[in-house]
């Protein structure tokens, strides 16, 4: 009797295997699961999941849900637990001079022009080329994916080699290459510049990563013709064109002497705004001039932190969102701002546009959040593929650390987001299905490595500022950090 009983139990016991093994087998294996976090997904209807889950298969998020949902439905070898943390899309960077992270601190406290002609000019005469431009674009990726930023729209020269740098580490980029009405380190004129870009956008057609741009300075250092050619190529090309508009009093006092129009109407005269262009700066418009930008489809990076640092002005972003001009979030070159840390560049956006206005409804915390994210990704034409949390959409996700003391207590969400959390509280960065970082450390690149090849760099740089003055002390500093 005894041994029927022991034979009873272990049929019993395979069975039950057996049966736990085929609920096993109806799982769908997927590549990661990200489950018991606080989800904010900025879709169309703000959807919260205070304890959820999102499954990754590839490159692309395919189900959102509460954890329970997802453990029942999906499997994986990959599972991130994220409790006590939050998990939303990753920031849209949507104005960069990335390689200018070489000049970070070098010309702070003047005027714009000032900044420009003096310094930045020179500085990038003398030292911009290929090799310091890969040195800059890494530095810079390290400090964004850091601080939560996962996709990037750069302007700049050189920017095949800035591609590379974001292919190497698996970072998501808008890549563009500048014209203007001067020979730049790259190329002697506008013409050799555009065939520097045509052979870009061949060599990155249908690249997962990376898109091809193209951008002209601005309405002063560039003559209508060079724009309207501009425009001619990225149209043919279907390139966004990224340009410096109405950025400061000085410019719009400049065109008007010049063609008694704001730059804007300037620019629609020469036929060049459209839903393909970003204005950067966006500081000086009229009501006529944001008015403009709704009816054309064109889209503004705002960048508050370096219009603040230059006294550039505060643009009217509470005005163009409610005139329905698209407005997205940038940080500008560390030149001028002097970080790239878009959740500080978040709650400044959120903190001027209150000040600015004596409102301090203006720019609600939700509303600051869907411009760093899917603003940004409309405003790039990319409001399909990124941008918010969405079953079939790319997975580029960022997980915040919620359990510290400047995210206590929380009671909401968005709040602690553009008011609470800092750059530094971003954990875990997933781009494209792919975690770039880890545990707040970087996967695809050695960052003690790249901070003292800059740091090497940044003494040439300084010693051959203090050759031309005397009383500036950078080299003396730098030798310190060796």
């Amino acid at each position: 009797m005894k041994k029927k009983l022991v034979l009873l139990g272990i049929v019993s016991l395979t069975i039950l295997g057996c049966q736990q093994n085929n609920k096993k087998l109806n799982l769908k294996e997927v590549n990661t699961i990200i489950t018991n976090g606080i989800i904010v997904t900025v879709d169309s209807a703000s959807s919260l999941y205070p304890d959820g889950a999102i499954a990754i298969d590839g490159d692309k998020i395919i189900a959102i849900g509460t954890s329970a949902e997802i453990s029942n439905k999906y499997q994986s070898q990959n599972v991130i637990d994220a409790k006590g943390k939050i998990v939303m899309p990753g920031m849209v960077n949507c104005h960069t001079h990335l390689s200018m992270t070489l000049f970070r601190g070098l010309a702070d406290d003047l005027q714009l022009q000032d900044w420009l002609t003096k310094y930045i000019f020179p500085a990038e005469a003398d030292f911009m080329n290929e090799e310091a431009v890969e040195l800059g674009s890494q530095l810079a990726m390290i400090e964004m994916i850091h601080s939560g930023t996962t996709t990037f729209n750069d302007m700049y020269f050189y920017e095949d080699k800035v591609a590379q740098v974001a292919k190497k580490i698996g970072m998501r980029g808008v890549v563009s290459e500048s014209l203007i009405d001067l020979p730049v380190p790259n190329s002697k004129n506008s013409d050799e510049g555009i065939a520097y870009i045509r052979k870009m956008v061949g060599k990155y057609k249908n690249d997962s990563l990376i898109t091809v741009g193209l951008a002209v300075h601005s309405p002063y250092t560039c003559g209508p013709e060079l724009i309207k050619k501009a425009k001619k190529v990225a149209t043919e090309l279907k390139l966004n064109f990224h340009m410096h508009i109405a950025e400061t009093k000085w410019e719009v006092d400049t065109i008007y002497k010049l063609y008694k129009m704001t730059p804007v109407e300037y620019l629609d005269k020469l036929g060049v705004l459209d839903d393909k262009t970003i204005a950067a700066h966006g500081v000086w418009l009229t009501d006529k001039d944001i008015k403009v930008f709704a009816e054309r489809g064109v889209s503004v990076a705002h960048n508050p932190e370096c219009n603040m640092k230059l006294s550039s002005g505060a643009a009217p972003i509470t005005k163009m969102l409610s005139m329905n001009c698209n407005v997205g979030l940038g940080t500008d070159g560390v030149a001028s701002n002097n970080n790239l840390n878009m959740f500080e560049e978040l709650h400044t956006m959120a903190l001027l546009a209150k000040l600015s206005t004596g409102n301090p409804t203006s720019i609600p915390a939700e509303t600051a959040i869907r411009i760093a994210t899917i603003n940004g990704a409309k405003l790039l034409g990319k409001q399909k593929e990124i941008g918010s949390l969405e079953v079939g959409k790319k997975a580029d996700i960022i997980i915040i650390n919620a359990v510290k003391p400047n995210t206590t207590p929380l009671y909401n969400v968005y709040s602690a987001l553009v008011y609470a959390v800092n750059g530094n509280d971003v954990t875990d960065v997933m781009i494209n299905g792919k975690f770039v970082m880890r545990n707040s450390a970087l996967l695809n690149i050695n960052e003690e490595e790249v901070m003292q090849k800059v740091r090497v760099k940044a003494r040439l740089i300084a010693k051959k500022l203090k050759e031309k003055n005397p009383e500036h002390i950078f080299v003396n500093l730098l030798d310190s950090l060796q």
